[in-house]
């Protein structure tokens, strides 16, 4: 099969990924064959291929936000059924037994692996994954419609909860990308004024089309305080901005996988009045059903920029020097 693969992580101007042909791998106990259509990009993957997380695996293939149809059953797995389309998202597998895992936080499982980074993900045409850890893709959206639900959809409304924000309150988004893209819909779904705070003038517009009430850059005021507020952008001198412009009582939370080295906070300016600083880490298949079944009701519309395989590697560096609107995503066929 075909796959871009990491074999040493480096700049992506260096065009880390190779293309390689390799054999179709074989599911084993509980797992199935999933032949892919299309995978989403991800800023984790821009992490991933830079080498900014440390990787317990090399060489790797990439990408978690993968939509295909089931090919073959491991032993032990009926379900899904073969020719079924689902998806699967960064969360690859947890212990099932563990304190996080009995209480409904998985995310926090210390023995849970991931896709595309402890096991080979999405960039390829085919990819072996835990038939209990994928989802039903429901028959609403196209493949490539599909794909940044994912991961930028289901992060996002992850974000969405560990913010707070409750209905037609004021939500403060900072970067707009993919995933800020989707949550948005989701708060206006839900009557709330969302704030953009972007320094592209492109994905500012973007927002406003999507139904933002106003946008600016992060250093700017805006008409309204947000009640809560979400950092999509991996950039730690954004906190201070947030902070000094939430409401009383108000959260900021931080949606990265990683992020740069915040400065230092002014308690009274900052952190007074119960403001709340929290991150996001990872998801649960929870928040994967539930962010699934509420794109299909509302319906949330994706914008996506479609790539061929072999081009990963410039789709990555648009993505990190933001000039992709939306999410991008690979056809693998």
């Amino acid at each position: 099969m075909k796959a871009m693969m990491l074999k040493c992580p480096g700049p992506l101007e260096d065009k880390r990924l190779e293309l390689v042909d390799i054999p179709i791998p074989e599911p084993g106990p509980g797992e199935l064959l999933l032949r892919i259509s299309i995978c989403g990009l991800c800023h984790t993957d821009i992490h991933t291929i830079e080498g900014d997380l440390d990787l317990p695996v090399l060489p790797i293939i990439p990408g978690h936000q993968i939509v295909g149809t089931v090919e073959k059953h491991g032993p032990g797995v009926s379900a899904p059924a073969l020719g079924e389309r689902v998806g699967s998202a960064w969360l690859n597998r947890t212990c099932l037994k563990c304190r996080w895992c009995e209480t409904g936080l998985e995310n926090l499982c210390e023995e849970a692996l991931f896709t595309g980074f402890d096991r080979h993900g999405g960039y390829a045409e085919y990819a072996v994954l835990p038939a209990d850890f994928v989802y039903p893709i429901p028959d609403g959206f196209s493949d490539r419609d599909a794909a940044p639900l994912l991961c930028a959809g289901i992060i996002g409304y992850r974000a969405l909860r560990i913010s707070g924000v409750r209905d037609g309150e004021v939500l403060g988004l900072y970067g707009f990308g993919a995933s800020a893209h989707i949550a948005i819909q989701i708060a206006t779904h839900r009557g709330c004024r969302v704030l953009v705070f972007s320094r592209s003038e492109e994905h500012r517009r973007h927002a406003e089309k999507l139904g933002a009430f106003w946008t600016g850059s992060s250093k700017e005021t805006p008409p309204l305080k947000p009640g809560a507020s979400i950092i999509f952008a991996p950039a730690g001198e954004i906190i201070p901005d947030a902070l000094s412009v939430l409401e009383k009582g108000g959260t900021v939370a931080l949606a990265g996988i990683t992020m740069s080295d915040t400065p230092s906070l002014n308690y009274e300016k900052h952190l007074y009045h119960e403001k709340v600083l929290r991150s996001v880490a990872n998801s649960t298949r929870r928040d994967g059903h539930e962010l699934i079944a509420l794109a299909a009701s509302i319906p949330i519309k994706t914008d996506t920029t479609l790539f061929p395989l072999e081009e990963a590697n410039e789709a990555l560096l648009m993505i990190k020097e933001s000039r992709i609107s939306g999410a991008a995503v690979l056809k693998i066929r």
